[in-house]
């Protein structure tokens, strides 16, 4: 584990006094307000060329790639806090260093000591000096922030070390926290084939709160691998077993990519036992943690069902992303919960695109895009009132335990973005429309299409050439047919990459005209 040196920073702007609330019997002392985020950015690795996957070497990945990743990272998390960021933020996918004696051992030091560039300019030195290149995925993170302006993070990251999961695989990522608060305490919990669970303590204000940042084993709606699934959550449910024993009202929040929906056991009615709802316990009874039976609320019950998601597989939404609070959090002591502030923050033309899914990354020639996931985001405030067996108030609590196990089908009709559709014709001269900046953009494209050699049907816009493609199998041989004529296609395209390939998707047989 690594530690940034403890530092009270002053209040970030952005931080407000909260109002007077009136609570159930006991009034409420002002406290501080701030925010905590849980971001699974997709695979952030440094630029040392050793990595465990082969996406992430030398001929696929550069330091050009590394800036535009933490750049877009710190996009999203400025949005926070009107530009200030989050306190605290989580992260999944940062790369396990492979090269791990190349570290940084005390961040304030070495932020002061670059804080005359930039990560951009950094990066853009050719060669790449081995100081640089040595560094970790963290250390670049932490730079792009303080570029933007979000400053005062202390790091925890886990004591994981090259090697393998017991079912083979290599140990490629792994877990990270950023507080703004001073870090106490830090501890890493291997668990099967997963991530190593990142256990951090804050002092907030003298009082601790503790966080938890999972990555579980994948493949949510895998029987299979959901056994493992259930061995991370007895890893997790016995670390809060041990604070609930020592204070049945500790305060904790458990975050991460757990692989596992909120509604798991609903959704997916083969497994009878799931990691997340009945070993882990997480369930959407606002009230019942008041009682001895339930001790953790899971936030995504404070949406609209229709409004749970921060992932798509298969057309389908998904709440792979998770902050779940301990019963400690809605009491009148210490860090308390701010009823209703979870949302999921998906911000179009940034990390969502016209449809409002996830902007992926790409590593193209031209890098670009955010994650496969949107982070999720919930705000927090200190009550000083010693009040530890009275309850917040609460608006609308949810009640329902378990919810169903309906799946969100992901919308993708476009009726309404024909209107705003770009002409490539009508842009700026010069304009490069693979700059990162039009992803996810939709295009009306007026070109001859032609077939190639692998039977792609392809389109050029200006010298450069596009696939043309539609997840739809027999809508894509019509695509083949047509364009196999030579003739002009007049179709409406949404623009992507695809393993480093430029495209243009169309998402029905209305795309094409």
């Amino acid at each position: 584990m690594r530690i940034s040196p403890p530092r009270y920073p002053s209040l970030p702007a952005g931080i407000a006094a909260i109002s007077l609330l009136a609570c159930l019997i006991t009034p409420v002392v002002f406290g501080r307000s701030f925010a905590v985020v849980t971001y699974n950015v997709e695979n952030l690795f440094d630029a040392d060329n050793v990595a465990v996957y082969d996406d992430y070497q030398p001929v696929n990945y550069t330091p050009a790639h590394l800036a535009v990743k933490i750049a877009n990272i710190a996009k999203v998390l400025v949005r926070v806090n009107k530009g200030a960021g989050p306190e605290v933020a989580m992260f999944n996918e940062i790369e396990l260093d492979q090269t791990p004696d190349s570290t940084v051992k005390d961040y304030d030091k070495w932020l002061a000591s670059v804080a005359g560039t930039t990560a951009d300019a950094m990066l853009a030195q050719s060669p790449l000096p081995a100081e640089l290149a040595g560094l970790p995925s963290e250390a670049w993170l932490l730079k792009a922030c303080a570029d933007a302006g979000l400053t005062g993070y202390h790091v925890a990251t886990t004591d994981e070390r090259p090697g393998n999961h017991e079912d083979g695989r290599s140990l490629a990522i792994r877990n990270l926290v950023f507080s703004r608060f001073p870090i106490t305490a830090v501890r890493s919990h291997p668990t099967p084939n997963a991530r190593a669970i990142l256990e951090v303590t804050l002092d907030v204000d003298g009082y601790p709160l503790t966080v938890f940042q999972n990555h579980w084993k994948s493949g949510a709606g895998d029987p299979e691998t959901e056994v493992s699934r259930r061995e991370n959550a007895k890893t997790l449910r016995g670390l809060i077993d041990g604070l609930l024993k020592a204070d049945p009202n500790a305060d904790f929040i458990i975050g991460g990519d757990l692989n596992s929906h909120y509604n798991q056991k609903q959704r997916y009615r083969a497994m009878r036992t799931t990691g997340i709802n009945d070993i882990l316990g997480a369930q959407g009874n606002e009230l019942a943690i008041r009682g001895k039976d339930r001790d953790l609320y899971n936030l995504w019950f404070e949406l609209p069902s229709d409004q749970r998601g921060s992932d798509i597989y298969k057309n389908e939404w998904g709440t792979l992303m998770h902050l779940i609070l301990a019963r400690g959090l809605f009491d009148q002591n210490g860090v308390q919960y701010e009823d209703d502030s979870f949302a999921v923050l998906k911000f179009s033309g940034l990390n969502a695109d016209a449809f409002g899914r996830p902007n992926r990354w790409s590593r193209g020639k031209i890098p670009a895009g955010f994650s496969d996931h949107f982070p999720v985001y919930a705000r927090f405030k200190t009550v000083d009132t010693n009040a530890r067996d009275k309850w917040m108030p609460l608006n609308r609590p949810s009640t329902t335990e378990e919810g169903s196990g309906v799946v969100i089908p992901v919308v993708t009709s476009a009726v309404n973005l024909f209107a705003t559709a770009l002409k490539p014709a009508d842009l700026p001269t010069g304009t490069d429309i693979r700059d990162g900046t039009y992803n996810g953009r939709i295009f009306l494209i007026e070109e001859p299409c032609y077939v190639n050699e692998k039977g792609h049907v392809k389109v050029k816009v200006g010298d450069l050439e596009y696939d043309v493609f539609s997840h739809n199998k027999d809508f894509r041989s019509a695509l083949r047919e047509r364009a196999r004529t030579g003739a002009k296609l007049r179709f409406y395209g949404e623009l992507g990459q695809f393993r480093g390939t430029w495209q243009f998707v169309l998402q029905d047989k209305n795309w094409l005209k």
